[in-house]
């Protein structure tokens, strides 16, 4: 069902595992019968919007999250430019995705990852390989290796633009924004590892740039009480409870909304 026949835009923020509560909102909107025409995502928002558009529902987003164990020590490398392997992520997503492309997806899509070595934001075209494009969207900065397509290395597309609503500028009559990174309030204490440390710069360094985005939206969904969770939660309890933020964020957000 489309709202009075506009073009809907949705643009699915970075998060890490925060980006459940996009599961969780997509949850809400399909209650509401709202389809996207186009989705922006980037990180675990290129996760959740790609295996959204291939048609798994919200609540196996969430399963699909749970059956990984992110810090598994086959994940890890010695060899690469990072703690994880990107690569180990490699079946999961070619498990479900196989060799389908972007432009076999029924929405258009516009996943960005960061090309490393020009800096510049990739916005990966129809041809690419959803798998290949996930993976590259969400290879983290200092915790997961870059991933290579065609010989360019790319890192997490929320190096350079972590809330990518601006590429649905001009392409959409209505734009609807889920933010799931608010800043996290902590003590010193709390920087007391190298992940920590790496995750609260990239936070701080991308806040104030994302949220000024806000206003190119027509809705904004950006639960304040995500700020209490993690990047890299792996409770599963937790994740249910993000879920669950999302979902009731969206929930309480739509009765004030009135351009769809």
């Amino acid at each position: 069902m489309k709202f009075d026949g506009k073009n809907i835009g949705l643009t699915l923020s970075g998060g890490g595992t925060k980006g459940l509560a996009h599961a969780g909102v997509l949850k809400f909107l399909n209650e509401i019968g709202l389809e996207p025409d186009q989705i922006a995502g980037t990180s675990s928002g290129a996760i959740v919007s790609s295996l959204y558009a291939w048609g798994k529902k919200p609540e196996e987003i969430l399963e699909f999250f749970k059956s990984i164990y992110f810090f598994h020590w086959k994940h890890f490398t010695f060899r690469k430019a990072g703690f994880i392997d990107s690569s180990a992520f490699r079946d999961y997503f070619h498990g479900i995705f196989g060799e389908a492309t972007l432009g076999d997806l029924p929405y258009k899509m516009h996943l960005t990852a960061t090309d490393l070595v020009s800096g510049k934001l990739r916005i990966f075209g129809d041809e690419i390989k959803i798998a290949d494009a996930v993976l590259a969207s969400s290879a983290f900065p200092g915790i997961i290796s870059p991933y290579e397509i065609e010989g360019r290395l790319y890192g997490d597309g929320g190096i350079v633009n972590h809330f990518p609503t601006d590429i649905l500028q001009g392409r959409c009559d209505t734009n609807i924004g889920i933010y799931v990174s608010p800043i996290q309030k902590i003590q010193k204490e709390d920087l007391s590892s190298i992940k920590a440390v790496t995750t609260r710069a990239y936070d701080l360094l991308s806040a104030n740039s994302n949220m000024q985005k806000f206003t190119l939206c027509d809705w904004v969904i950006s639960p304040e009480e995500l700020a209490l969770y993690s990047t890299f939660e792996t409770n599963k309890q937790r994740m249910d409870e993000i879920f669950n933020i999302g979902y009731e964020a969206a929930k309480k957000s739509y009765k004030d909304v009135i351009i769809l």
